[in-house]
């Protein structure tokens, strides 16, 4: 009994086969194309050919026209489409759910893998419930693939790639060579191409490892990733090796609607994870211009991109810090920053730059940055131990606290760039503890050595203005630098008392300098408008009052300042005339011999000319009228009607110049 039905099973099985063999299974068409749309639950169409049958032993496939169709919500209406599918399968591999390809013959196919706008579903999970399994690659041991085009579509991220693959011919499921991609796409408005190459296509082939290469250019960037991935299309949780390079890393921030200051060419390299919506990049390390930069940043690609970094530099080239105040660095390296200022549009010896802040970029994103630098390579002033702490929350700059190292002297600043208002509402708080006027001003010419004297002060402005320059041209507040006793030395100080007696005798004389000695002074200047007016500029030496009168303007950027001496005591060769400080921030003019000084120079001469040598010196005598500064009111930053000679009475000499 037990032998006659294996035979009745063997002769259907023989039956069937020779069914299926003779007829090619063509007439199993739409029972294939129901049991794969039910399997899927996506429609499921072969518009040409269809063949399945055992030959001998393996299963046949052959599909002509094939589609399979994206969920509903998708843009593109099919998942996968192809010319021809023609493969051979082992049949049991399909009862186990191990699928395996004998042979696979792959014609013009074309791929379309979306996103849905929510980043809750994607096309090539093949499920509306949770739990849908993604697509599974089959084990293939010999392949022939061409023609083979894909489509990414990420609505969050607002990527757009096309890629065509090459030609894929594989025996005993070995490729040899690496797969290669190419293609071009979009990256919210950013344009961009790129290749990509599978490295590692055997192990791919195999259910293994699958080792990616990407190198894509965007906005005259060049990007690297590097990484292998658990699957083809899954890079989720996966540690990824980055390197960026090019001319302006604000032109890559950019790409994600980010806004940094214009940097010089760059290189960068990390590590990056993504987590759901959360890129993180740790481990970067490179450089900007001739600086150097480390550290870690995160991206949240949320409903407003939001951007977290903890970065740290050694070395920072002063040039390379001239974007955050709006200068082209690549133009101050090479030209200056007068030329830098006018490639922003700012006038003729103007240097406060036109560049307009990012204000609508500002408002699409937030940032957090905190930033250790070591040390600022500068020729003029000595900067370290920089700290800086930025916030930006819709719109809001905060540079609070920025704190650095100057000169052996410590400053820390609180500037606030609010562009919810508009123009924006500006504030800038800037406070310089005591520091070494040596050390501070060495590199313009003050001796270290014969300096013991010390400054500190403040600078307090609030302005309206979408530029460095309207901010500051529409600013009001204080100025103030408070200089107390101590002693100071350099050839600027003598010309500024104008005490050319000891001046002259030094020079020729060829004696070691003199220290000059300073009982208190102060350098202070009332803002209104973009309006500075001394109020007061007062400083009390051993043997001068040294007064100034006159402002500046941030608007013109043109200096007017009278500086006078007037000397204590009895002096040869001192002037009661100002040294007139002009001209404009980009190339201002000191005046040691003004008009009036220079008429007395004039007479001098002619004396000289009718009458004895001793005769010259006649015009360059100073009375000594001169009142000693009151120190209380200098020390404390007063204004010029608080200010009282050491007798107590007000000063008659520093008021401010009067309004036009």
């Amino acid at each position: 009994m037990f032998a006659k039905i294996g035979l009745g099973f063997l002769a259907t099985v023989i039956i069937i086969w020779l069914v299926l063999f003779l007829t090619k299974g063509r007439f199993l068409k739409r029972p294939f194309e129901r049991t794969v749309a039910t399997l899927t639950e996506r429609d499921v169409a072969v518009k040409g050919d269809f063949q399945l049958y055992f030959a001998p032993f393996s299963l046949k496939f052959l599909a002509e026209g094939f589609t399979l169709s994206n969920p509903k919500w998708a843009r593109q209406p099919t998942l996968f489409s192809a010319r021809q599918i023609d493969a051979r399968i082992a049949p049991f591999s399909l009862l186990f759910g191990k699928r395996h390809l004998y042979a696979l013959t792959l014609r013009d196919a074309a791929i379309d893998l979306e996103w849905n706008a929510a980043h809750d579903a994607n096309s090539w999970t093949f499920s509306e419930k949770k739990g849908g399994e993604p697509l599974a690659f089959p084990r293939i041991d010999r392949a022939s693939i061409a023609g083979t085009r894909l489509r990414y579509l990420d609505p969050r991220m607002r990527l757009l790639a096309d890629l065509e693959f090459d030609t894929i011919q594989s025996t005993d499921a070995r490729i040899g060579k690496a797969v290669g991609a190419k293609g071009t796409g979009r990256i919210r408005e950013t344009p961009f191409r790129l290749t990509a190459q599978l490295l590692s296509p055997d192990e791919t082939a195999n259910r293994g490892r699958n080792q990616l290469s990407l190198r894509a250019w965007a906005a005259n960037n060049v990007i690297d990733v590097k990484g292998t991935l658990p699957s083809v299309a899954d890079i989720e949780n996966v540690p990824l090796q980055t390197q960026a390079s090019g001319r302006d890393m604000s032109e890559l921030l950019a790409i994600i609607g980010v806004a940094i200051p214009q940097t010089r060419s760059y290189r960068l390299k990390g590590q990056l994870i993504k987590q759901d919506d959360v890129y993180r990049f740790t481990d970067l390390s490179g450089t900007f211009g001739n600086s150097d930069v480390a550290g870690r940043l995160t991206i949240t690609n949320g409903e407003r991109v939001r951007l977290d970094s903890e970065l740290s530099t050694k070395r920072l080239d002063i040039i390379d810090t001239a974007p955050f105040i709006g200068y082209n660095p690549d133009i101050v390296a090479s030209k200056g920053a007068t030329a830098a200022a006018a490639a922003t549009g700012a006038s003729a010896d103007r240097i406060l730059p036109d560049a307009a802040l990012p204000v609508a970029t500002m408002q699409a994103f937030d940032a957090t940055l905190k930033w250790r630098i070591g040390t600022v390579r500068s020729r003029n002033v000595p900067v370290s131990d920089i700290d800086l702490s930025l916030a930006l929350d819709k719109g809001r700059l905060s540079l609070s606290p920025l704190t650095f190292s100057m000169a052996r002297g410590d400053v820390a600043a609180d500037i606030i760039l609010d562009t919810r208002q508009s123009p924006a509402a500006d504030s800038y708080d800037i406070r310089l503890a005591p520091t070494p006027m040596g050390k501070l001003l060495g590199g313009y010419g003050v001796v270290e050595a014969g300096t013991s004297g010390t400054i500190h002060g403040r600078i307090k402005l609030e302005g309206r203005g979408d530029t460095i320059h309207d901010s500051l041209a529409s600013a009001s507040g204080r100025i103030a630098f408070i200089m107390p006793q101590g002693s100071f030395w350099t050839r600027n100080v003598q010309l500024s008392e104008i005490d050319l007696g000891t001046f002259v005798y030094k020079m020729f004389q060829g004696r070691l300098k003199e220290p000059v000695g300073i009982n208190c002074g102060l350098i202070a200047f009332t803002v209104r408008d973009g309006l500075a007016d001394a109020d007061p500029i007062l400083i009390d030496t051993k043997k001068n009052v040294i007064t100034g009168r006159g402002g500046f303007s941030f608007r013109t950027e043109a200096l007017d300042i009278g500086v006078r001496a007037d000397g204590k005591k009895f002096s040869l060769f001192s002037g009661q005339s100002p040294v007139a400080i002009g001209g404009h921030f980009g190339s201002p003019a000191l005046n040691v011999i003004s008009p009036e000084l220079l008429g007395r120079s004039g007479a001098g001469l002619g004396l000289a000319l009718l009458a004895s040598p001793p005769a010259a010196v006649l015009a360059f005598v100073d009375v000594g009228d001169a009142k000693s500064a009151a120190c209380g009111p200098v020390l404390a930053g007063a204004r010029a009607v608080a200010q009282r000679t050491k007798g107590g009475k007000p000063r008659d000499d520093v008021s401010k110049r009067d309004k036009q």
